[in-house]
């Protein structure tokens, strides 16, 4: 292609850059544009793939009829069926109406697929159905549908690992892979990072009617050798945040690294400092209080099953007939059902496991108990209350520790 063609196209579509890599993007693009064929565009995050689409469309046979750019990311898996290929009234909850979908109304014209790595594998099956024999089915439908659509593709994820994971179909991609054009990352287009810093920055100047900043020579040198992770959309979100936030139009390496992230290999987003002031005082008291609690229940739950024990054993020794008419055989007491959870009376007991002597929980539960009726002024109730525990086993740990005087 000529020079002079090539600067109109980057005019026309505002692409800044020389490099040789985008150059041959483009012109690949434009050598496609006439022909049917399907292309798969494949590029980083960021990196401007959506312009590619554009210019194949608007120089095709086609470029009168209807153009869709659809983000198969951001479509959810159980209605993107519907989206692409329409749906027949009836066919699901919600479908009140027929809908075409993209496929029936960009017939004639084009179809921009971005981020195509992400369809569900049943939707790949019938994309590529459509792409081999131009028909499709909708969803909920009996009948075939006809559509002359051309497919674009565009994605971000490398499509070999996601065959060899089972993740896409090796004859889709094949498929979409007619004629597969690479958009350079940012990192690799040298002089153009700086040519489009320029643009950025003018574009704010101009918007919010402010001065324009400018780079000095050693930040230009800085911000080439930077490696963008997140592409030209980065490096467009990094100059307006200048633009705002400076005080200074001139740029030097000093402010610019203000702005960039210093350490390029990670995506830390925060940094957690630890000066050494933390104090374990609160984890103590907790952890006071879950022990409290569990021997408290532990031994509440030992004492009343003995009790039942001994009390069913006793009815089983009395013989039945020796017992006089005016005897009365023990009932087993019941629990009244408002008694607090921690006093039930358990269904089948299991004998606890023996605690290690050196745990003390005895002294840890009555320390827990002494700094609750502290808390609380020796409040009673309220200490109860805080550690969980009904009056009445406060009151009985309170005893068993002869803290009750």
């Amino acid at each position: 292609m000529k020079s002079s063609e090539l600067q109109s196209i980057k005019q026309r579509y505002n692409i800044v850059g020389n490099c040789e890599a985008l150059n041959h993007a483009l012109d690949v693009a434009l050598q496609v544009a006439p022909t049917d064929l399907s292309v798969l565009i494949v590029g980083e995050s960021g990196v401007g793939k959506e312009i590619i689409p554009r210019v194949i469309h608007d120089n095709s046979p086609r470029r009168r009829e209807k153009y869709f750019a659809i983000n198969c990311g951001s479509i959810p898996e159980g209605t993107i069926d519907s989206e692409l290929f329409g749906h027949v009234k009836g066919s699901f909850t919600g479908a009140i109406n027929d809908s075409p979908g993209y496929f029936g109304v960009a017939n004639k014209g084009t179809l921009f697929l971005d981020e195509v790595g992400e369809l569900p594998l049943a939707t790949q099956a019938r994309l590529l159905r459509v792409l081999e024999t131009g028909e499709y089915i909708p969803v909920g439908a009996t009948e075939v549908r006809k559509t002359d659509v051309r497919i674009v593709a565009a994605t971000n994820v490398n499509i070999r690992q996601a065959i060899s994971e089972g993740r896409f179909r090796e004859d889709l991609y094949y498929r979409l892979n007619s004629i597969p054009i690479q958009i350079p990352p940012l990192r690799d287009r040298g002089e153009d990072i700086v040519l489009l810093f320029r643009l950025f920055a003018m574009q704010m100047a101009e918007k919010y009617r402010m001065d324009k900043i400018v780079l000095t020579e050693e930040a230009k040198l800085m911000l080439m050798r930077y490696k963008w992770p997140g592409n030209v959309r980065q490096l467009k979100n990094i100059t307006e945040q200048i633009s705002i936030l400076s005080t200074e139009r001139q740029i030097t390496p000093e402010i610019l690294a203000r702005f960039i992230p210093q350490d390029q290999e990670t995506t830390q987003l925060a940094t957690i400092h630890n000066d050494g002031d933390h104090s374990f005082e609160n984890e103590r008291e907790i952890l006071y209080k879950i022990l409290f609690e569990l021997r408290s229940n532990v031994n509440d739950m030992r004492r009343e099953m003995s009790t039942l024990k001994k009390q069913i054993e006793d009815v089983k020794t009395v013989p039945s007939t020796t017992v006089p008419a005016s005897s009365t055989i023990p009932t087993i007491p019941t629990i009244p059902t408002t008694a607090p959870l921690e006093d039930a009376i358990a269904e089948e007991y299991v004998e606890p496991v023996k605690e290690p002597e050196n745990l003390n929980l005895d002294a840890w539960s009555r320390q827990a108990l002494e700094k609750a009726l502290d808390r609380n002024g020796g409040n009673r109730k309220k200490a109860a209350l805080e550690l969980g525990i009904s009056d009445r086993t406060l009151y009985r740990r309170l005893k068993q520790y002869g803290l009750d005087k």
